[in-house]
């Protein structure tokens, strides 16, 4: 067993696994207290949208994903104040269109479409150094961000219209929420997939939401469950021969489902 850790492939995997699982454990916690879960989904498929479109212009994936994806977060938090209405609705407008035209993608690829698919179910086995080396630098961005604007941010979550109050720029802190939370989702396209990645983003920090009322511990549950889930992953596909993204998210959905059991709130709340 020990020699699998001798193959650069799973040392690869094995890094993704820590610093894929930390940023995105991370800027779950944003999007589950923002309530705002379905910014994981508009933006995996803003990102597929552009991997897509850049394989069929010829173009660097990744390049036309992250930039489809700064598209579209640029985007929401405009809709939703222009609109005066919750995030929530400008996040399933930008879904929509960036869904519609992932599709049309899919539909103008001559030939296999093996490559495209590749974006939507991911595969933690095959990423490459330079793939690891852009989820480091992500990851340490987004802590960076956090431990600069720990106060900030954390007022931002508890009620927007407070921050504003007392004077933190709330508007400029959220729509940077908001890009990193993209980012992080771009570029855990070829690990988890982009059809799975918003799993990732929402289980781990709902499954720490039940463990804690305190957030720094919630950052903490949340980021180590979703490692865990990313190294489960990891080893049950390697061993098995099972789809890795798929399987990362039936763990993180496990251990939901187990702190939501054990749940000092549910306690609280029954009795």
């Amino acid at each position: 067993m020990l020699e699998i850790f001798q193959y650069q492939f799973f040392q690869r995997a094995l890094l993704a696994s820590v610093v894929g699982g930390a940023a995105c454990g991370i800027v779950g916690v944003w999007v589950v207290l923002m309530r705002i879960p379905f910014v994981g989904v508009a933006m995996s498929h803003a990102a597929f949208a552009g991997a897509i479109f850049g394989l069929l212009l010829h173009i660097d994936p990744l390049l036309m994903a992250v930039l489809f994806c700064l598209a579209s977060t640029s985007l929401i938090g405009p809709v939703a104040d222009r609109g005066d209405f919750d995030p929530n609705i400008s996040i399933g407008i930008i879904f929509s269109i960036v869904l519609g035209i992932a599709f049309l993608g899919m539909g103008l690829i001559r030939g296999p479409k093996t490559e495209a698919l590749n974006f939507i179910w991911g595969n933690i086995l095959t990423i490459t150094s330079q793939d690891v080396l852009l989820l480091v630098a992500v990851a340490g961005v987004v802590v960076i961000f956090l431990s600069l604007l720990y106060k900030e941010i954390k007022a931002v979550l508890f009620n927007r219209e407070l921050a504003r109050a007392v004077g933190i720029p709330e508007k400029i802190l959220f729509y940077c929420l908001l890009f990193l939370c993209g980012t992080t989702v771009t570029f855990n396209l070829n690990t988890i997939g982009g059809l799975l990645i918003f799993s990732l983003i929402v289980n781990p920090p709902s499954a720490a939401f039940q463990l804690t009322y305190n957030l720094k511990t919630m950052y903490l549950f949340s980021v180590v469950f979703a490692i865990a889930s990313c190294m489960l992953g990891l080893f049950f596909s390697y061993f098995f021969n099972v789809p890795s993204g798929a399987v990362i998210i039936i763990v993180s959905s496990c251990m939901f489902g187990v702190c939501l059991i054990i749940s000092p709130k549910r306690r609280v709340m029954n009795a």
